[in-house]
């Protein structure tokens, strides 16, 4: 591997770091626009895992906005990435998609003032456009919850 490839796939994990942790706070601030720009044209996102819906983006950025009123508090730790590139396009060096597991902590207060906080893992696919790099999907596997 050389110097120059090394630094290609450091960039591309830089990038995708920030990806995931846009996806982060555009969930966090309610900015449903954000949201929306971190996915590929036809990508989807898929909350089974935690109770809600799965579908096209747009559609599930939607269903967000409405459910998220419930929350007005909340904070996504996303931690422990793992980021695997792969090279469908036949550019084995950095590829043009990668696969990320991570884990998430996510303290929430409902209106209500009472506190929820649940953890799991997301699965997030993501794709090397001509904008950067986009969400192709976005799985939540929640594994835990607490409601006090």
């Amino acid at each position: 591997m050389t110097q120059r490839v090394d630094l290609a796939t450091v960039m591309d994990r830089l990038a995708v770091d920030d990806l995931i942790t846009g996806y982060a706070a555009a969930v966090d601030d309610s900015d449903w626009t954000a949201y929306r720009a971190l996915f590929a044209p036809d990508g989807r996102a898929d909350y089974r895992g935690s109770g809600g819906i799965e579908g096209p983006a747009a559609e599930v950025a939607d269903w967000l906005a409405e459910t998220m009123t419930l929350f007005p508090v909340r904070q996504h730790l996303i931690v422990n990435r793992r980021v695997h590139f792969r090279e469908p396009a036949g550019y084995p060096e950095t590829g043009d998609a990668a696969d990320i597991r991570a884990d998430y902590v996510n303290p929430m207060r409902f209106t209500s003032g009472e506190d929820f906080v649940c953890g799991g893992r997301y699965a997030f696919g993501a794709l090397r456009t001509a904008e950067g790099w986009r969400l192709s999907s976005v799985v939540v596997d929640e594994r835990w919850r607490r409601h006090q």
